[in-house]
């Protein structure tokens, strides 16, 4: 079998070597579901991804998404590390400054900004619903946020693509230094079928509008450094509770310092609805030999 070409990337970086990484084999077609899963074991990355033909005709290629230990419809910095590869590749080119990616979600765009070193992916979001507010909500969610002072947005459970429980700390220094209940949040995960919890703040920086942290211990993840999907979901939070407020129509978001890591995402918000990405480094090319 000849080799395929194999990607790995950080996703979401502000600088090299500070976001998420992502493993992309970049042709993936007689790949079997079995194979593809026995290889995002043996990587070991939160996901890794599979190049494939589109079989929509939309769409401008296919992306399969693999967790150690299962398929997943969807994610965001997989998705956006998979157009960067498919970019990068010559697989897929842009029509009018955007792709479409086929997925276990539909067929998403994903819209370029820049070029070359300075180019920003983004992807819009699936669509999001609110499905409940405040501290009684659940009743695991105070204790998972017990010592905690919130901010001016009560707590809310949002899904799109993905489910996570939202909550706005009342200001950044006091969610920077912030120790979380891990075992609460894997409790309250587990009870509500969610991701976890996605804590975030208000910044004053000039650089950064909204600093994040998300803990996802539904799927076995202590800190997330760059979350994409969940980025989306405290997006359509705010545009929905503060449609005038200063981030109604986007922001940038700094993520992962906390655990050493240094991510920037963009969240743009219009009529067109809401996306989040950012950008993405090869960080090896090389060439695959598995099957």
């Amino acid at each position: 079998m000849d080799p395929i070409r194999y990607l790995h990337l950080d996703v979401f970086a502000a600088t090299r070597g500070g976001a998420n990484h992502l493993g992309v084999v970049t042709d993936a077609r007689g790949w079997s579901d079995a194979q593809m899963q026995r290889f995002a074991q043996w990587t070991a990355l939160v996901e890794t991804t599979f190049l494939l033909p589109p079989s929509a005709v939309q769409a401008s290629y296919r992306v399969r998404i693999f967790t150690p230990q299962r398929e997943i419809p969807f994610a965001g910095h997989p998705s956006i590390g998979s157009a960067h590869a498919a970019l990068e590749c010559g697989l897929a080119q842009p029509v009018e400054g955007l792709l479409w990616q086929e997925c276990g979600a539909g067929v998403l765009p994903i819209r370029i900004e820049g070029a070359d070193a300075a180019r920003d992916l983004l992807l819009k979001s699936p669509g999001e619903r609110v499905l409940a507010t405040g501290r009684e909500a659940h009743p695991l969610l105070a204790a998972t946020l017990a010592g905690i002072e919130l901010g001016r947005l009560p707590p809310a459970l949002v899904d799109g693509g993905r489910r996570w429980w939202l909550a706005e700390l009342a200001d950044e220094a006091s969610l920077r230094a912030w120790l979380p209940d891990h075992s609460a949040i894997g409790a309250l995960a587990r009870a509500s079928d969610s991701m976890g919890l996605c804590a975030f703040a208000r910044s004053a920086a000039a650089d950064d509008q909204l600093v994040v942290r998300a803990f996802p211990a539904g799927v076995g993840i202590v800190e997330d450094p760059a979350s994409g999907a969940a980025n989306g979901l405290i997006a359509a939070y705010i545009a929905q509770a503060e449609p005038h407020g200063p981030l109604a129509r986007g922001y940038t978001v700094s993520q992962g310092r906390e655990i050493g890591h240094d991510a920037r995402l963009l969240v743009r918000i219009g009529d067109d609805g809401i996306w989040v990405g950012g950008r993405s480094h090869t960080m090896v090319d090389g060439q695959l030999q598995w099957r």
